[in-house]
């Protein structure tokens, strides 16, 4: 083991790249895997059930078939089941119930312990059961309901990567860079989806089987471990092979505000902090927009839009693609902006919070009104997710502002109740569009607008973008 460290060590040293930068691409490649495990199954089921004779009922708000639409990639039908829409939800949220318990205590132990060894475990238990997913579903004759309870563990194995993640940057990024490199962070989830929906789509109609999909993120999930064991550590501190000329900017950059030792929680302090409810509201409601997209989208794109597998896969992987762009670049006009001096922290988070959240509110109710203009809609989307790109530098690091030695648990608050519309969205989708028809679908949508609005509405009057005075070790002591 101390060798494969020297390795990594060895390595790192002869790389020119800051260490904090290598940080930095290592966990926006974490966030990059971490999706393409949970998303894996929301295009792979458009292709794991069976296809229901839907020229049998007819509804008037349902767009016709085409002639492509009716490819099945599959052709074993052998390993196509009969869930409802109902089970389908279920198990596409099912995920985000393990998910939401492991987000404080993995935020809690890294802050004691560093965050290095926390992250890779839950990878490496998820890479590990999404390879085992297939067997397990086959064996089972597609059992949903042990299928459900495999997608639970796995959300149990995911819950820390944003909490760690923050709490990783804390230690490690300057307050004047948290914009761009947090985006690029979080915004590694982004390219997850679109490789999921572009490789994947491609990867099923080539195998004629849904199973490669799974086999091929595990087996990429267990690649990224391996990487991040030898190149990342904790904190700068414990860095074998970190600069010293880096090192001394990192403590003076950082030193003010984040502490070498661990610190007791100010939970009374935290948990009544105005602030840092605006911070969990508005959280919840961009999770019910995004959860909703990220999860049924592909769905929407098949059943009401008719879009093969092939073409579903291409045209989300390039809505993705785009609002990757869209957030790093976002993150670090904002940081300019910051550093010009031309806009305030404050400021900067009101106006990219707002194009993070009202605007792409309304092209998803505007991608329901155009009824069977399928590239009109899928250009709808495209702006929607564009906008929402913004929601990482204007909202999203906002957990870094108001508490630098504990984001990881702002953030892990924050995320853990958003988590709760990832259990929700999927499961209101189904029961509010059981035959997948444009207008139940824009009820759908209708619903995602109100939650968007309403949540950034309250983080627009009580949010706060400077330091909380429970952050500091002093504050603890009086």
């Amino acid at each position: 083991m101390n060798a494969i460290y020297t390795f990594g060590g060895k390595f790192t040293n002869c790389i020119l790249i800051p260490q904090r930068y290598i940080l930095t691409i290592m966990t926006s490649l974490a966030t990059f895997t971490s999706y393409m495990l949970r998303a894996t199954i929301s295009l792979a089921i458009t292709e794991m059930v069976e296809k229901k004779n839907k020229s049998l009922v007819y509804h008037e708000d349902s767009c016709p078939v085409i002639d492509n639409s009716t490819y099945v990639a599959v052709k074993n039908r052998d390993v196509l089941y009969d869930w409802d829409e109902i089970q389908q939800g279920l198990i596409l949220s099912s995920f985000y119930w393990g998910y939401l318990f492991t987000h404080v205590p993995c935020a809690l132990m890294a802050q004691k312990y560093g965050g290095k060894h926390i992250l890779g475990l839950g990878m490496l238990v998820n890479s590990i059961l999404t390879i085992m997913s297939p067997f397990v579903i086959t064996s089972t004759d597609g059992n949903w309901v042990i299928l459900i309870t495999l997608r639970v563990i796995m959300g149990l194995g995911q819950g820390m990567v944003y909490p760690v993640i923050t709490t990783l940057l804390c230690q490690w990024i300057p307050p004047k860079d948290k914009g761009f490199t947090s985006s690029l962070s979080f915004a590694g989830a982004l390219m997850g989806t679109v490789v999921t929906n572009s490789v994947g789509g491609v990867l099923i109609t080539w195998a004629e089987n849904w199973n490669i999909l799974f086999f091929f993120s595990g087996l990429l999930g267990l690649t990224w471990n391996i990487a991040w064991q030898l190149l990342c550590y904790s904190y700068p501190r414990t860095h074998p092979c970190i600069k010293p000329k880096e090192k001394e900017y990192l403590d003076q950059e950082l030193g003010e505000h984040v502490s070498e030792e661990s610190l007791e929680t100010p939970w009374k302090e935290m948990l009544t902090s105005v602030p840092v409810w605006s911070y969990i509201v508005v959280q919840f409601g961009h999770d019910w927009g995004w959860y909703t997209l990220v999860t049924d989208l592909p769905k929407y794109m098949n059943g009401v839009l008719r879009f093969n597998v092939r073409e579903n896969g291409m045209f989300s992987a390039a809505l993705y693609f785009v609002m990757f762009f869209s957030t790093t670049g976002g993150g670090f006009f904002a940081d300019w902006l910051i550093h010009k001096n031309y806009m305030s922290i404050r400021h900067t988070r009101q106006v990219f919070g707002a194009l993070g959240s009202v605007v792409p509110a309304v092209f998803i109710v505007l991608a329901s009104y155009v009824g069977c203009q399928r590239y009109c809609a899928v250009t709808l989307f495209g702006l929607c997710l564009t906008f929402m790109g913004f929601y990482c530098p204007g909202i999203k690091v906002n957990a870094l502002d108001l508490s630098p030695n504990f984001a990881g648990t702002v953030m892990a608050l924050a995320n853990g109740i958003g988590v709760v519309a990832g259990m929700a969205a999927p499961t209101v989708v189904g029961l509010l569009a059981p035959n997948q028809t444009l207008s139940e679908w824009r009820i759908v949508f209708w619903v995602s607008f109100v939650m968007l609005n309403g949540t950034f509405l309250i983080f627009l009057f009580f949010f706060s973008a400077d330091v909380q005075p429970w952050n500091s070790k002093k504050h603890d002591q009086e």
